[in-house]
């Protein structure tokens, strides 16, 4: 069974994505002392709609795979039956690229108070990226798969683990047909190891987690894994039935086969009981200005507040900024690149008074679901929704508080004696 022993192998791997990302990420704590976890390093990375590949977070729990693209293949397996070389994925499948705003389920979860998992994320666990591959629906027909009806897909990685379980993920078929890809390039690169190289499954708008890395076994399944559903030893199911799921302390969710709706939002307000974490829920930043310095303003001159905006599968419709921290709201510009799965930038000018102010971002969806303002207490749970709180939750997943993710910010005018980044 897999569990949180420390793994003296990722603080190697650590250093050398630090050292080659160039200072775009940092170590996150991780209080296990088993996971590979770095994130931006800067607020300056949510000013920009595109993250380089310098500056996107990396997670996974296991070693990265020393992986021959020669000899490493796909299987499918289930309903369906065939296996492929990477050759054949980039040589007999159409080439498309998809924008995808990928979060860490985990994103956020240094902000729950008490402090709960093992890695202490802040807000640092985003990014936008294009991906190209092939599109899973072609893999899938050319092997006798026409149609989702109603199954599932599951995506089984080539991680080794330190036990004897595996890392599999279950998402729906109907997912998987209508925008998945089996990507092998970033952002016009060779996919990086650590982003799971030599494929990597990108499922638009979801949870990083169900984006498996290194993938070996693509399986057609009529429901979710569960323990013993895939044809191979160990244990199957944790990631997917225990891991990664909503729920008190002191709680061990049920198994489902399927669930009804796999909107992260719509389970927690009550359709699954112990909600997972598919669909990423609305949740913006503020990249700019960071408040690492004061901010040098000249007379009538105003400051740009800079950010993103992602809610999923769904779209944005509205971002508001606060300068007060709270106290009243202001309607921001949404602009730059429009697409499905991918967050949006948003601009709000602001003409501010010399002293020291709290900023705050936040983001309706399309459906109307709001961030609320803050993460609540352990004993609340789902009451938490009315109360514009987001339920504190054992594994701290899918938390998109906004007060916590705010920025303190000194503003001087020109003519102040001391020295001062001026924002442009």
């Amino acid at each position: 069974m897999p569990t949180e022993q420390p793994r003296k192998s990722r603080h190697e791997e650590i250093d050398a994505i630090v050292a080659a990302k160039e200072g775009g990420v940092t170590e996150t704590r991780d209080e296990a002392d088993k996971y590979t976890v770095v994130g931006a390093a800067t607020r300056a990375t949510f000013a920009n709609w595109l993250t380089p590949i310098e500056e996107h977070f990396v997670c996974h729990r296991n070693d990265v795979p020393d992986a021959d693209v020669e000899t490493w293949t796909v299987s499918l397996t289930g309903h369906a039956d065939g296996q492929l070389s990477v050759d054949e994925l980039k040589t007999n499948y159409p080439r498309v690229g998809v924008a995808h705003t990928m979060e860490c389920a985990g994103n956020g979860r240094g902000q729950h108070r008490p402090e709960t998992g093992s890695v202490q994320w802040g807000f640092e666990a985003a990014g936008t990226a294009f991906w190209a591959g092939v599109p899973v629906s072609s893999v899938l027909r050319t092997h006798g798969v026409e149609s989702p009806d109603d199954r599932w897909l599951t995506a089984v990685g080539g991680d080794p683990s330190a036990g004897d379980d595996v890392f599999a993920r279950s998402i729906p078929l109907s997912k998987a047909f209508d925008d998945c890809i089996l990507a092998y390039e970033m952002n016009g690169e060779q996919l990086p190891e650590e982003h799971g190289y030599p494929v990597r499954l990108v499922v638009p708008g979801w949870y990083g987690v169900n984006n498996v890395k290194w993938v070996e076994e693509l399986r057609v399944m009529d429901e979710m894994v569960t323990e013993g559903s895939l044809d191979r030893p160990g244990n199957h199911a944790y990631w997917q039935q225990e891991a990664y799921r909503l729920h008190p302390d002191g709680v061990t969710p049920a198994p489902n086969e399927s669930v009804d709706t796999v909107d992260t939002w719509t389970q927690l307000e009550g359709a699954v009981e112990h909600p997972y974490t598919f669909d990423a829920t609305v949740m913006s930043v503020i990249g700019t200005p960071s408040g690492d310095s004061p901010v040098t303003v000249p007379t009538d001159e105003t400051v740009e507040v800079r950010g993103v905006a992602w809610a999923g599968d769904d779209a944005v419709e509205r971002v508001e900024i606060s300068t007060d921290g709270g106290d009243s709201w202001s309607d921001a510009d949404l602009f730059g690149p429009e697409y499905a799965g991918a967050w949006r930038l948003f601009r709000y000018d602001w003409d501010p008074e010399p002293g020291t102010h709290v900023l705050n971002s936040r983001a309706t969806d399309e459906l109307g679901r709001r961030q609320p303002a803050r993460i609540s207490n352990p004993d609340a749970w789902r009451a938490a929704l009315d109360d514009d709180e987001f339920p504190w939750n054992a594994g701290g997943y899918a938390a998109n508080a906004y007060e916590p993710n705010g920025v303190t910010v000194e503003v001087r005018r020109s003519g102040d004696s001391e020295p001062t980044d001026r924002i442009e």
